[in-house]
């Protein structure tokens, strides 16, 4: 029997009974669909947290206080902080592979100013911090290296510290007070949201880091040095070259660190290996409704046998082969399955589309899922419908005449 004529008998077949035929398919729609929503929503995720990531900075490597061990008792990260400016400047002018230094000094303190107060993040940084943090201002301007070095009382605002304390009006040219100190805004930071940890980037002052150890924090070691890269290639090497510097400026010799360099790739890819896994998982909780999918095409299948046995019979009889009709069983199985996973195609897309448009939530599908999802669609038909085919290519042709 022709190809072209087992095709066209199968696709008889299916029109003929279009409300089995949908239900049939029902499960298969709901599979992939549910495997296209979790796989957006898992690679959206992804997207997200490492868009997050470079927000933080551009080829960022972090340079923070190491752990102090007083009486023999281990203080943990962060409790022996001997960094200090010179070392900042000792990394600037030794680094080969660096394209920006900061320093940063933090405090926390109030700010003043429109009848109004916010307390909020203060941040003493040098110029490069615009560039290494890829954050630009969006009125006004940053403040210059000569304001850095005459330790000048100038402030650049983020986005919600403006919102707070001057609305909707432009700060650039007021007057606020941070603490006890009077400053002048220059600019203010274009909003950036919060970061993959969930704090409000925006919610910080940038100042002068002179500025803000002679006038506000009042001491000479500083809470971490920001360093970039000029290309990603470069940060392993970039990080063991910082390791190195700070060795010699700290004197170490053969003494442990006595400080943490960590850079936003260890991030991450840590944070990206978690939704990874989490995607999987998703992915695969879905895949169990293609399962149960299949097993109703396979039901539906072996329901029709049974109902088509003396037809089974008839064609037999006249000349077709057990191979005749188990490709005709066969492709009516795949055909429905392949059709319900084009179904599920559009209702996982749209499922993904309005999820995203309800929570906010970012969901990217992959090309690679779609056809993973149709592919296995289709290899789902093909093994719940083989039993079935089979069944009925077994059939002898004088018993199935005779069946009623």
């Amino acid at each position: 029997m022709k190809q072209s004529a087992l095709y066209k008998m199968a696709s008889t077949s299916i029109l003929k009974n279009k409300m089995r035929t949908l239900l049939t398919m029902l499960g298969i729609v709901i599979g992939v669909g549910a495997v296209i929503v979790m796989v957006a929503i898992g690679n959206g995720a992804q997207s997200q947290i490492k868009a997050q990531i470079g927000g933080l900075g551009t080829n960022l490597i972090i340079v923070m206080p190491g752990s102090g061990t007083p009486g023999g008792v281990n203080q943990g990260a962060g409790s022996f902080n001997k960094l200090t400016v010179a070392d900042a400047d000792k990394l600037k002018h030794d680094g080969t592979l660096f394209s920006s230094v900061s320093p940063v000094v933090s405090a926390r303190l109030q700010v003043i100013a429109n009848n109004a107060n916010w307390k909020t993040s203060i941040s003493g940084v040098s110029v490069d911090f615009p560039e290494i943090r890829n954050w630009t201002p969006s009125s006004g301007a940053f403040f210059s290296d000569v304001d850095v070095k005459s330790s000048r009382k100038v402030a650049v605002l983020g986005a919600t510290v403006v919102k707070n304390l001057f609305g909707d009006s432009d700060p650039v040219g007021a007057q606020i007070q941070i603490g006890k100190v009077p400053f002048t805004v220059v600019g203010v930071m274009e909003a950036k949201g919060q970061n993959a940890g969930g704090q409000d980037q925006d919610d910080a002052v940038l100042v002068p880091y002179s500025t803000a150890q002679t006038r506000l924090s009042g001491n000479v070691r500083i809470g971490q040095i920001l360093v970039s890269t000029a290309s990603a290639d470069d940060m392993a090497a970039a990080q063991d070259e910082t390791s190195a510097i700070m060795r010699d400026s700290h004197r170490l010799d053969g003494a442990p660190d006595d400080f943490t360099v960590r850079n936003q790739t260890e991030i991450a890819n840590a944070m990206s290996s978690t939704t990874k896994v989490m995607s999987g998982l998703l992915a695969a909780i879905a895949s169990i409704s293609l399962i149960v999918g299949g097993i109703g095409i396979m039901n539906i299948m072996l329901v029709s046998v049974t109902e088509r046995t003396r037809e089974i019979g008839i064609r037999m009889a006249i000349g077709a082969r057990g191979s005749d009709v188990l490709t005709q069983f066969l492709v009516e199985s795949i055909v429905m399955s392949l059709l319900g996973g084009i179904v599920g195609l559009g209702v996982g897309y749209g499922g993904a589309a309005l999820l995203g448009h309800l929570t906010g939530w970012a969901t990217a599908t992959p090309i690679s899922a779609v056809g993973i999802a149709v592919g296995f669609s289709g290899a789902v038909g093909m093994f719940f419908g083989y039993y079935p085919a089979r069944k009925a290519a077994a059939l002898n042709p004088i018993q199935a005449l005779r069946y009623e």
